[in-house]
């Protein structure tokens, strides 16, 4: 690349098209959004390429996804657009600090544990900051990251080049367990819970593709058993719980996603060992994009609330409560 030549020629157009399109996954979106035709943001792209004298995004029947080399500059183009929008903000009559907002990513089974006090903890301090919580798969919320659809997510370490432009900062570890209702038989059994008694009955596991399936998976196989095909797959926390609330399901699911209802005594962990299914959380930020104060204070309220919920639950094997009669 030609630096003096890409410094004199890209303009805001070419950055703010580019990120539209990082943004969007797709020319036609990217368009509607900037209010042009499809074409001029394809010569507008390729412009920009031309310029960086690199491929950017790749086109497709799919979308548009970045390059390697597209990731790396998506990082430094978002932050000159926050920079932009936060100057034009403080320009603008009657600004005030505490008028901005902040989005925070999270994943699904994280989500419910980590978030409620901090952001309740959040809106004291910040009475009138504007918050939004995106949940999404990791993978996602790194895009959506990059992409600066987030201003920081709660999750987990990815491939390394997943990970380009983002540091992660480690929370806690958390284990595997499998949660049913209090009264669900296999707690009533005698003796010990067998693990072909457990997949025995329906199962709720998260999505494929995701950390915790994978985990669950990698678990079963290793003990020479694989996933039934009498399971519920799903993202959706709230789903999971209901069912096993309101049935004899199983749910494998990350610790934190169970806290609450553990807590309450709704559910109850099976005895099972899951030792070595410890799967990092932490928090995910762009390496080189400062966050505003209430970004700021969102993150030191979240460790204080993670320092809070260590050690307040271990999840050993609960009592058995009374046979019913």
């Amino acid at each position: 690349m030609n630096k003096d030549y890409f410094l004199n020629r890209v303009r805001l157009r070419h950055i703010q098209c580019f990120v539209a399109v990082a943004q969007e996954r797709n020319l036609g979106k990217a368009a509607e959004r900037l209010n042009l035709s499809q074409p001029a943001v394809s010569k507008t792209l390729v412009e920009l390429e031309q310029m960086a004298d690199t491929v950017l995004v790749k086109r497709g029947r799919f979308g548009a996804r970045l390059t390697p080399d597209g990731e790396l500059l998506l990082s430094y183009c978002v932050s000159m657009l926050e920079a932009l929008e936060g100057a034009q903000r403080s320009l603008s009559r009657g600004f005030s600090g505490s008028q901005e907002s902040v989005s925070v990513g999270a994943l699904p089974t994280v989500a419910p544990d980590l978030l409620p006090a901090a952001l309740a903890d959040f809106r004291v301090q910040y009475p009138q900051a504007r918050l939004q919580v995106q949940v999404a798969t990791n993978n996602l919320l790194l895009e959506k990251l990059k992409a600066g659809e987030v201003d920081f997510a709660v999750g987990r370490m990815a491939e390394p080049q997943m990970m380009v432009g983002v540091s992660f900062e480690f929370l806690y570890a958390e284990p595997l367990i499998a949660v049913v209702r209090v009264d669900h038989p296999l707690l009533n059994a005698a003796g010990a819970t067998l693990l072909s008694e457990v997949v025995a009955h329906p199962l709720v596991v998260s999505a494929a593709g995701t950390v915790p399936r994978h985990n669950t998976e990698t678990y079963l196989k290793e003990r020479g058993m694989h996933l039934p095909e009498h399971r519920l797959e799903t993202l959706a926390v709230s789903v999971a719980r209901l069912v096993v609330l309101q049935s004899d399901a199983v749910w494998f699911t990350p610790a934190g996603a169970a806290r609450d209802d553990l807590q309450r005594g709704l559910l109850a962990v099976l005895p099972l060992s899951f030792e070595g299914t410890e799967e990092p959380v932490g928090l995910l930020y762009r390496s080189e994009a400062p966050l505003n104060a209430p970004g700021q204070g969102l993150i030191r309220i979240l460790r204080n609330t993670n320092r809070r919920k260590e050690g307040a639950l271990t999840f050993n094997a609960p009592e058995k409560p009374a046979r019913r009669r």
